[in-house]
């Protein structure tokens, strides 16, 4: 096993950008996916960071994921933008088409992003959070390839899923950023403890006769994720995929291609997002909102223990800037092959 590194972000950036050059990305496909990427290692979530930047660059180099798209959007109602993300990256199109999403939720109180065509959404928190810096409420689905069985089930049907939202806080205050998976947890987590020989808790995935198992490798060999909180994330899976899937498409779940193989060309899953101007909503007074929503989570923080959703992601970023983040040497041999 080779010794750790510690890089620092702009390190990472440059490691980054080199391996999806090196796999074919260009402009917004490079940029904005290597920027995510930096974003992830920052925020501490190595899972869809640089552990997860081989399935980007492989997806690239086999034509699952278009290196060269050409993302483009239209208005399609008086609230609601189509994107097209060529079957490139979802941060390529979402950032193509944010302007404008974020200028029609300010001029109609609300707006809906419907993106089809794309590949995984990695951290849906890092579009929510775009929407909430620029002063909105934002509300984010993406659906993916299979990988949990619906509660009562035994297979794999729909994929984790995952639903976030972010909310401006006013002043130099950083934004509530909540992001979670509707599986247990997330995909990358139970092969992350696979790789490194660990054991996952009971309830965590099934294996392939539907039974609960504390062995990661049963979970991924023909097994399937566990939802959270039973039928509970299950319910909100199968929302995901009627918005994601269904409304912004062009595959529900069952019938994308898998995240994790390079098999069966591009994904074709959707995202959908929704933005609201808290000053449609809030009255005439500027900062209603900020100041009512300190009130509740002021009281919410009064009882100990109680840790407000995105606070840790901002304590990683503060780290991560001042000490840089430490990556496995031999994840960084891989890494360095695409270059």
């Amino acid at each position: 096993m080779l010794p750790d590194e510690c890089l620092t972000l702009a390190d990472v950036r440059d490691l980054a950008h080199q391996a999806l050059h090196g796999s074919g990305a260009r402009g917004l496909q490079l940029e904005q996916t290597t920027l995510a990427i930096v974003e992830a290692e920052a925020d501490g979530i190595r899972t869809v960071g640089l552990g997860y930047l081989p399935s980007y660059c492989e997806h690239l180099r086999c034509n699952k994921i278009v290196g060269t798209a050409q993302t483009s959007h239209e208005q399609v109602a008086g609230s609601a933008i189509a994107s097209d993300a060529d079957q490139g990256f979802s941060f390529a199109a979402f950032h193509e088409a944010m302007h404008d999403f974020h200028d029609l939720a300010r001029a109609q109180g609300i707006a809906a992003l419907a993106i089809r065509r794309s590949s995984s959404a990695g951290i849906l928190g890092w579009f929510v959070e775009r929407t909430a810096n620029a002063g909105l409420v934002g509300i984010g689905f993406a659906n993916s390839s299979t990988l949990m069985a619906p509660f009562g089930g035994s297979t794999a049907f729909f994929g984790t899923n995952p639903l976030a939202f972010a909310v401006p806080r006013g002043g130099d205050r950083p934004a509530l950023i909540g992001d979670m998976a509707t599986s247990q947890v997330a995909y990358v987590t139970v092969r992350e403890h696979a790789a490194e020989g660990k054991s996952i808790p009971l309830g965590w995935g099934l294996d392939k006769t539907g039974k609960p198992t504390t062995d990661p490798n049963e979970v991924l060999d023909g097994g399937a994720m566990a939802p959270a909180g039973g039928y509970k994330g299950s319910l909100l899976a199968l929302l995901v995929d009627v918005l994601a899937g269904g409304l912004a498409g062009p595959n529900f779940s069952f019938q994308a291609s898998l995240f994790g193989n390079n098999e069966g060309g591009p994904c074709d899953v959707g995202q959908m997002f929704i933005a609201l101007s808290p000053a449609t909503f809030s009255g005439d007074r500027p900062g209603r909102f900020a100041d009512r929503l300190e009130v509740m989570l002021s009281a919410l923080s009064e009882d100990e223990g109680v840790r407000l959703p995105g606070n840790s992601r901002h304590a990683h970023r503060e780290k991560a800037a001042k000490h840089g983040v430490v990556v496995p040497g031999d994840l960084l041999v891989r890494l360095r092959a695409y270059i």
